[in-house]
């Protein structure tokens, strides 16, 4: 038996080799070229090494698809531990805070508790202690001096004043030129300059050409950003990340020293605004009224005395998970926990309730509604046709349950159904256009009706709670049927296939969409709308083709009858005929293989009952007068021109066979026509009765070759 290349001892051996340590491509083409005999030598070779590679690139994908999931959980971890990294250094951030706040008290203390020992301190170097207090006009000059400062960076950046408008707490921390670099790809984009305020955080552009001027680029709330640290990967170094949902940008400090000094800044200035937040929030909450002393009371009056009105439940929004809320909603929000999201604001909801609206709640409500728009946006992206649109319907019902449960149903519904038409497309679009027609048309079905059939299960899934999305639904199905029925009639009409093929794509498409009966969804009537105008131009354009044919053999016409030469012709003429309903047609065979009928009139009745066949394939209601009007036409040409004939001929013989002609289009062609019309549509034809009682033989003057019908 036979080794396929790349498998046998050859291979074995060529595999070995281009796996050693020591191969050197430039070595082995110089001695393969030494060695080879000949061109067919190479081309051998490169089959084997090609094959080689093929196996190579199997394996890998089976690795890869063996280990797909590894990969994914693989991910996970590193972002649980990205996170908790995160956290820990949140944590030591805090911890030096606490330490540094510890130190500044026993200072003061000290100060407090031996003033000689301050003094000496400040008159030796009075910078030195930073903890000193400040008098109110040394601290309302420190401010202004901040502020100022603020102010004359801001002015050299374009395009901020109206997103950044002065206010009285607002003061630059910190601020230097970093190098921003694409988180992807890790190649450099731009120069930018950061401005760190006490509550903000601005990304400016240069400009080049005007040193020491920027142009706006983003602004982020600490509250909505997160810092890491990324560890140096030469040449990568002196790098940090900033999270703010839903992107992540990675800038580039100068040196270690002024990475770690934007890490440190930006880590206390967020440590402080929530600490001012938090004060702030307990400050505006208002104290409980203090209860009156009971009064002396006459026990008599008690039934004159009216009820205290209900004193109004204030809201507790000291609670820690309360105070961590927004930062955990970002947290899940960057890990893509969209449920964990989803329950924590479902936990807010239920705890708040019907209870007093303040002021602190108000701006609660602000923060956790930026949090929504955030995790909104990223859920519509998630069902974006943008996105990968592998997985089938199953693959969106993670963000659809999300924005529902969001009470976002009806922008759920939209961008389902838009994933879902462009899944469709893309599938229309990706198969391959076989050379038969036929067996391009059942792929179309399978891969069309099998999509519209997993969307609508999965669309009863999913909204199975809102009944006013089916509406929705129905109006996408008609936009979908019309796609594929423009895929189909480019195939099968534009293509000026066979009435036969026309009528079996038809069928196949009827078929496939009959199976969406199982869940209740019935789009026959849609794609006969659709199909009606394709179906009555093949219908009419294949009636004229039988017309000139039929005309054409009546313009030699010479009355003659049919010599089939064998008894196999003979037999099979027999059954054509047979098949076509013609129980009689014997009665006109002879001896000898003869027919006494013209080869003209035994070919309009094959052509007239295959094309009457092929249209009651095709046939709806749609389609009635069609193709009663086009059956009319076809067989007046065979009867005009037989009545003609018979009026012209003036041999009796060829008239007496001409009337046998007419006598077997009459008597068992028309019938035949008339009983298998009512059987494929239920109900007679009555043009076609009054064209068979019509068609009688009359007797006129010989010499008259007019043609009356």
């Amino acid at each position: 038996m036979a080794l396929p290349l790349g498998e046998g001892v050859g291979g074995s051996r060529l595999r070995r080799q281009l796996e050693s340590g020591g191969f050197a491509a430039g070595e082995y083409v110089k001695q393969l070229s030494q060695q080879s005999d000949g061109d067919r030598d190479l081309q051998e070779h490169r089959q084997r090494i090609q094959a080689l590679s093929e196996e190579t690139a199997q394996s890998l994908k089976r690795n890869v698809y063996q280990n797909y999931r590894q990969f994914i959980e693989t991910a996970r971890e590193i972002s649980y531990l990205e996170s908790e990294m995160y956290q820990l250094s949140h944590i030591l951030t805090e911890q030096k805070g606490i330490m540094e706040a510890v130190t500044q008290a026993l200072l003061l203390q000290a100060d407090r508790d031996d003033p000689a020992l301050g003094a000496r301190r400040a008159a030796a170097d009075p910078h030195s202690n930073p903890f000193l207090p400040l008098s109110a006009k040394e601290a309302a000059a420190s401010e202004e001096g901040r502020q100022r400062t603020l102010t004359t960076l801001l002015e050299k950046v374009e395009g901020c004043r109206d997103l950044l408008p002065e206010s009285p707490g607002k003061y630059l921390v910190y601020n230097g030129d970093l190098v921003e670099y694409d988180a992807d790809h890790m190649a450099q984009i731009q120069r930018v300059h950061a401005f760190l305020m006490n509550d903000c955080l601005l990304v400016a552009t240069w400009l080049p050409n005007r040193r020491g001027t920027y142009r706006y680029n983003a602004l982020y709330p600490l509250e909505g950003l997160a810092v890491i640290n990324v560890k140096d990967n030469p040449p990568m170094k002196d790098m940090f990340k900033l999270l703010m949902f839903p992107e992540s940008r990675i800038f580039q400090a100068e040196n270690a020293k002024i990475k770690k000094e934007w890490l440190e800044v930006l880590e206390e200035t967020k440590r402080n605004r929530a600490l001012s937040e938090k004060l702030r929030l307990e400050q505006e909450v208002p104290p409980r009224a203090a209860l009156p002393p009971p009064e002396a009371t006459n026990p008599f009056d008690g039934e004159d005395e009216k009820e205290p009105p209900p004193e109004e439940e204030t809201v507790d929004l000291s609670l820690e998970w309360i105070q961590e809320l927004p930062e955990d909603l970002d947290v899940c929000i960057a890990q893509r926990d969209f449920e964990g999201a989803v329950d924590l604001l479902d936990k807010l909801n239920e705890y708040l309730g019907d209870k007093t609206v303040s002021q602190p709640v108000r701006e609660l409500r602000a923060k956790v509604d930026e949090r929504v728009r955030q995790l909104t946006d990223v859920l519509v992206f998630e069902l974006s046709p943008d996105r990968s649109l592998r997985g089938g319907p199953r693959a969106t019902r993670r963000a659809v349950s999300q924005l529902i449960r969001l009470g976002q149903s009806t922008k759920a519904c939209e961008l389902f159904l838009k994933n879902r038409a462009a899944a469709v497309h893309t599938a229309i679009r990706q198969l391959r256009i076989e050379g038969a027609t036929l067996l391009y048309i059942h792929k179309l079905c399978h891969v069309f009706f099998t999509s519209l059939l997993e969307t609508a299960r999965e669309f009863e899934t999913d909204f199975a709670g809102n009944s006013g999305c089916y509406s929705a639904f129905i109006v996408w199905a008609r936009s979908a049927m019309r796609m594929f029925v423009d895929a189909f009639s480019k195939q099968v009409f534009d293509s000026k296939e066979s009435l036969s093929t026309a009528a079996e794509c038809v069928k196949v498409a009827k078929e496939h969409c009959k199976q969406l009966s199982e869940i209740g969804l019935d789009l026959t009537f849609i794609i006969h709308a659709l199909l009606v105008k394709d179906i009555k131009g093949a219908l009419q354009s294949y009636k004229d083709i039988i017309i000139e044919a039929t005309k054409h053999r009546n313009s030699e016409e010479m009355w003659r009858r049919m010599n089939l030469m064998t008894p196999e012709a003979l037999g099979k003429l027999r059954e054509e005929m047979r098949s076509c309903g013609m129980s009689t047609f014997d009665q006109y065979t002879g001896d000898d293989c003869w027919v006494n009928l013209s080869y003209t009139v035994v070919a309009f009745t094959k052509q007239t009952m295959a094309f009457l066949e092929e249209a009651l394939k095709l046939y709806f209601p749609e389609l009635h007068m069609v193709l009663l009007e086009s059956l009319v036409e076809i067989i007046l040409v065979a009867v005009q021109h037989v009545d003609y004939s018979l009026r012209c001929e003036q041999d009796p013989e060829k008239k007496a066979f001409i009337r046998q002609n007419a006598s077997f289009l009459y008597e068992t062609v028309l019938p035949v026509v008339e009983k298998r019309f009512e059987e494929g549509v239920g109900k007679p034809a009555k043009q076609l009765q009054d064209l068979r009682n019509a068609s009688r033989l009359m007797r006129v003057n010989p010499e008259s070759t007019t043609s009356v019908v």
